[in-house]
C-alpha cells in the first residue's frame, strides 16, 4: 500500500510509525507532506518516510491520503489537493470537527472516511471512532480500519453526528483523566510528600486500577464497594465527591465538550 499524510504533526506521525512499525506500508511508500523547515528535516533524519513540502502530484500516485493537518489549516491545503486527488484514492481525515460533507464539497471527491483518534495512539494504545461515507464500499472500509487498528482499537459509527460525543468522550479525554491525576498528586503533596513520591503513589495506583477494570469479573460499582468498607476512610473520600457533586459536574464538562465539537463541526 502507498500511503500519503499530509500534516505530520503528534498525530500524523503516530499513524506513520504504527503502519511501519506493523510493516502495513515500507518508508519508501510512505509520503510525508510537512510545510515545516525544521520538522521536515528532523523527519529526513528519522527516515520516517519521503519527506517532501508542497502538494504535488506524487500525492495522486498513493492508495489513501491521510488529512492530519489542524482544521483551521485545511482552506490553506484543499485546493492543491483537489488539483492532484484521484477518483479512486481514498481519504482519510482525523482533523477535528469537519465533517465528511464539507470534506467532499472542498476536494471535489467522495470517497472520505473520517476518524477521531486520541493522544494514546502515538503508543499504539488509542481508541477511535470512524464512520465513513456512503460511496465508500466494505473492502476499502475495512483496509482504513485496519490501519486505524495499528493505532489501537477503534469503533465503527454509522451516525456521523455520533463522532462529536467521541470527541468529547475519548478525543479529549485523557485531559480528563491527567485532571483527575494532578488533582491527586497535588493532594498527596498537601499531605506532605514531595513530588516524586506522590505522583509515583498515584501513578501506579492508576496503572493498577485500570488492569482491575480490564481483568476483574465486577462492574465498577462493585470494584468501589471492594474498596470503600463501611465507616472507613474511602468512603469518607467519597462522601464528600458526592457532597461536591463531583459526578455530575464530570458529566457536565464531557457534554460541554460535545456541545463544543458539535458547533464547530456546523461552522
Amino acid at each position: 500500500m502507498r500511503i500519503a499524510i499530509v500534516g505530520c504533526g503528534n498525530m500524523g506521525m503516530a499513524f506513520a510509525k504504527s503502519f511501519l512499525q506493523y510493516n502495513l506500508v515500507s518508508t519508501e511508500n510512505l509520503l510525508l507532506i510537512e510545510k515545516s523547515t525544521d520538522r521536515s528535516a528532523s523527519l529526513n533524519q528519522e527516515k520516517a518516510g519521503v519527506v517532501v513540502d508542497t502538494i504535488g502530484p506524487r500525492i495522486g500516485e498513493v492508495d489513501l491520503i491521510i488529512l492530519s493537518v489542524k482544521p483551521q489549516d485545511f482552506n490553506s491545503v484543499h485546493e492543491a489537493l483537489r488539483d492532484v486527488i484521484q477518483p479512486n484514492q481514498m481519504v482519510l481525515s482525523i482533523m477535528a470537527g469537519i465533517p465528511i460533507g464539507q470534506i467532499q464539497d472542498k476536494l471535489n471527491h467522495k470517497l472520505v472516511v473520517r476518524a477521531m483518534p486520541n493522544t494514546p495512539a502515538m503508543l499504539g494504545m488509542g481508541i477511535t471512532g470512524f464512520t465513513a461515507a456512503k460511496e465508500v464500499g466494505m473492502t476499502n472500509l475495512r483496509r482504513v480500519e485496519n490501519l486505524i487498528n495499528a493505532t489501537g482499537r477503534s469503533i465503527f459509527l454509522e451516525d456521523e453526528a455520533m463522532l462529536d460525543a467521541v470527541t468529547a468522550l475519548s478525543g479529549s479525554g485523557p485531559a480528563y483523566f491527567y485532571y483527575v491525576v494532578k488533582a491527586m498528586v497535588d493532594a498527596g503533596r498537601q499531605m506532605g510528600f514531595d513530588d516524586a513520591v506522590s505522583a509515583l503513589l498515584v501513578k501506579q495506583t492508576m496503572l493498577g486500577a485500570y488492569h482491575l477494570i480490564n481483568t476483574a469479573d465486577k462492574s465498577l460499582d462493585d470494584l468501589i464497594k471492594a474498596v470503600a468498607s463501611k465507616g472507613g476512610t474511602t468512603e469518607a473520600a467519597l462522601r464528600a465527591f458526592e457532597q461536591g457533586d463531583l459526578a455530575n459536574t464530570l458529566v457536565t464538562g464531557i457534554k460541554a465538550a460535545q456541545q463544543r465539537a458539535t458547533e464547530l463541526s456546523q461552522g
